[in-house]
């Protein structure tokens, strides 16, 4: 979303993340949780959305295993996530605010507009989903409108991913993918994932010839830059 200028960052769950005085906002302004793991882009869109009468950034949080919990203490109205978080991804967040904070609409805010992505966050419920290299200004009424009830989607993107369809991979041949990012054995695989390593090997020889690479690592890379993992 461009260059902020971004001052000190309020410390997570903190409701003092506005500049605006509360005797100044609307009686109902728009609870919003922040879920971003970079201090600076995390204190900047703070800054900015607190700039807007009727936006109220109640909680801050700076990886994914946390942001249940702080919609669950906080009750945003909206959940703007990030995707790729420690502890949890924005999507799986996503997921489990829907079923255990289903007031709560989510609007994903990422670098990464890939077409996988887009599929997955609309498969977890999210309401809407957005690139950042868009103004503050566009983002706020993107909150205001997943609020009505709309879905926000980047147009672009969503052309993209109707024309790339739906990821080849199965929920196992992702598993078994994710598994061996780090380098892992198919002995590591297998013993992590409780399988075989004979079913393993299936599995990655799977994901390789659906994703037209060579080997695992490669299909890893274009699985993730696809977004399918």
């Amino acid at each position: 979303m461009g260059v902020f200028s971004a001052r000190r960052t309020p410390e997570p769950y903190s409701d003092r993340v506005n500049e605006m005085p509360r005797e100044h906002r609307p009686a109902k302004s728009i609870r919003v949780l922040l879920a971003e793991d970079q201090q600076m882009m995390r204190g900047a869109l703070a800054l900015l959305l607190g700039m807007e009468e009727d936006i109220q950034v109640v909680a801050q949080v700076s990886a994914g295993d946390t942001i249940v919990d702080a919609a669950l203490t906080h009750r945003p109205d909206v959940a703007l996530l990030d995707i790729e978080l420690p502890g949890m991804s924005g999507l799986d967040a996503a997921a489990e605010l829907r079923d255990q904070v289903p007031d709560c609409r989510v609007l994903i805010l990422t670098t990464f507009g890939r077409p996988g992505y887009l599929r997955r966050a609309m498969e977890a419920g999210a309401a809407g989903f957005l690139v950042k290299d868009g103004p503050v200004e566009e983002l706020a009424v993107a909150i205001r409108r997943v609020l009505t009830g709309e879905n926000v989607i980047d147009p672009a993107l969503a052309a993209v991913a109707l024309s790339a369809g739906p990821s080849p991979l199965t929920a196992r041949e992702c598993e078994v993918l994710n598994a061996s990012a780090d380098g892992a054995t198919v002995a590591d695989i297998a013993t992590r994932l409780r399988l075989s390593e004979s079913t393993v090997r299936n599995y990655l020889s799977a994901a390789i010839g659906k994703t037209g690479t060579r080997n695992r690592m490669e299909a890893m890379r274009e699985a993730r830059q696809q977004g399918w993992l």
